[in-house]
């Protein structure tokens, strides 16, 4: 039961530290839970495309082993599907929802489906290799699913409300989540591929998922602040239409 409560701690956390910084017109509670729900739902597909490329990559073993294969996989093989899953959940489901009505409604239901998607995939890896697995994804792998998330709802945020430029940053935001989702897991991959005790550059691919991990997180304060100021100039000017 411990590790149970330790693979979901992480991610409902997170939900609720953004679901508390929507101040402004807080989003139904349906609709975050589905949005949760529809992220869990999200790793399915993911899967399955990631089995798909675990095909390709069982045929051309050597190749995957370089480093443009590491890069292809980090990519195109696992940031790419699971990040298209998640951004098309948010599309269908939450993105044209009269509640979504404020830049910030963007981060908040993309981090509802992101850390649905990060929950499961945490349960699936404590499950499997223990406590210690889970100690490690709670200071990486879902804070890292935070600020993928973060960012695309960032852009999205900002599409829902731009005519001109509405496709423009709907693709921006997936494709600044596959830039950090998969920079973070190519230097993981290539730390993996290069373990061999204290290997030196072993610690240094390491420290590079390190600091795509903190990049993003910079990024998803600075893109939250961004937000929640917009949220409250909209706000107030619309209680001073509504006091006049």
């Amino acid at each position: 039961m411990n590790w149970l409560i330790l693979a979901i701690a992480p991610g409902v956390a997170i939900s609720a530290y953004i679901i508390f910084k929507d101040q402004y017109n807080r989003e139904p509670r349906r609709h975050l839970i589905i949005s949760f729900l529809l992220g869990m739902l999200s790793v399915l597909p993911a899967l399955g495309l990631e089995i798909a490329a675990g095909f390709v990559q069982s045929n051309f073993p050597i190749f995957f082993k370089s480093t443009t294969g590491i890069a292809i996989n980090a990519y195109l093989f696992v940031a790419l599907p699971e990040e298209i899953c998640k951004f098309f959940m948010l599309l269908w489901y939450a993105y044209r929802k009269k509640e979504f009505d404020e830049p910030f409604d963007g981060i908040v239901y993309a981090v509802m489906v992101g850390m649905g998607f990060a929950t499961l995939e945490n349960i699936s890896y404590v499950s499997q290799f223990g406590l210690m697995t889970g100690i490690m994804r709670l200071f990486l792998a879902v804070p890292a699913h935070a600020s993928f998330a973060i960012i695309m709802g960032y852009f999205m945020g900002k599409a829902r409300f731009s005519i001109q430029k509405e496709r423009f940053l709907l693709f921006l935001g997936v494709f600044w989540a596959i830039v950090f989702h998969g920079s973070y897991d190519f230097f993981l991959f290539l730390q993996e591929s290069h373990k061999t005790g204290t290997d030196n550059a072993s610690l240094l691919m390491f420290l590079g998922a390190i600091a795509s991990l903190v990049t993003g997180i910079i990024l998803s304060k600075k893109a939250i602040k961004e937000h929640l100021t917009i949220s409250a100039i909209q706000n107030t000017n619309q209680y001073n239409v509504e006091d006049n």
